[in-house]
């Protein structure tokens, strides 16, 4: 079987669904680190909060907490990717016994017939999908590291004003860029729970990713944390 032969094994609804999926987790990773014009973000109002975290660490003479802060974050990143390896030793597995992952499928009433190409390569997308978020968490993992490094150089009590604010925004920018790849590696797993529906139907499969996209766009720009956090800096000021 050549390489176009191969590709013909999807459908017209199944190629619809596939662009879909792509626009979708592109476009609105892009939405989302632009901002949305005129409004907050958790992502905008979670680095205000790190710059805010530097700046009294900086006044505190004993920084243990803040180590234990930084310990936590990367214990929660070490943990997400452990289970990437675990999933993608999974999906190996079923690509692996894909002929009984087929008998299986074609039991189900509300599922339509299956290609073993096709299905080859959704298994493959989803791989893919999980490498993706392997190398995100592990990115931010290595970026964890390196804010607990600056952690560790902060500037003494008392130097000067300029210094000690240049140093906080450093801080925070690590801990941000750290935070925003974590972020997109938890983005890979969503999508690649709307993959899963496509193993059913194309249909469901546009389906699922339009759910995915809007729950993570309310959390993202009208969640109830977002919502408190405006709130409490409206009441600052």
């Amino acid at each position: 079987m050549n390489f176009f032969s191969f590709f013909t094994k999807f459908f017209w609804a199944d190629w619809l669904a596939l662009g879909w999926f792509l626009l979708c987790w592109f476009g609105y990773e892009r939405l989302v680190e632009k901002g949305w014009k005129g409004h907050s973000t958790l992502l905008v109002e979670g680095h205000r909060l790190r710059v805010q975290w530097a700046r009294q660490m900086l006044t505190r003479e004993n920084r243990i907490v803040d180590c234990a802060l930084v310990s936590n974050l990367m214990g929660s990143v070490n943990f997400y990717a452990n289970t990437s390896i675990y999933i993608i030793a999974g999906l190996f597995a079923t690509l692996g016994a894909l002929d009984r992952f087929l008998d299986t499928a074609a039991e189900l009433q509300f599922a339509r017939s299956f290609s073993r190409e096709a299905m080859e390569l959704k298994l493959v997308l989803l791989i893919a999908i999980f490498v993706v978020a392997y190398f995100k968490f592990t990115w931010a993992l290595r970026q964890f590291n390196v804010l607990s490094i600056t952690t560790g150089a902060v500037p003494p009590r008392g130097s000067d004003p300029a210094t000690l604010e240049r140093f906080a925004q450093k801080h925070a920018a690590v801990n941000t860029c750290a935070g925003d790849d974590f972020n997109r590696g938890l983005r890979a797993y969503y999508f690649g729970l709307a993959v899963l529906a496509w193993m059913l139907s194309p249909w469901l499969f546009i389906f699922a990713t339009a759910v995915v996209v809007y729950v993570q766009a309310r959390r993202e720009f009208d969640s109830p944390v977002l919502r408190a956090l405006r709130d409490v800096d409206e009441m600052g000021e």
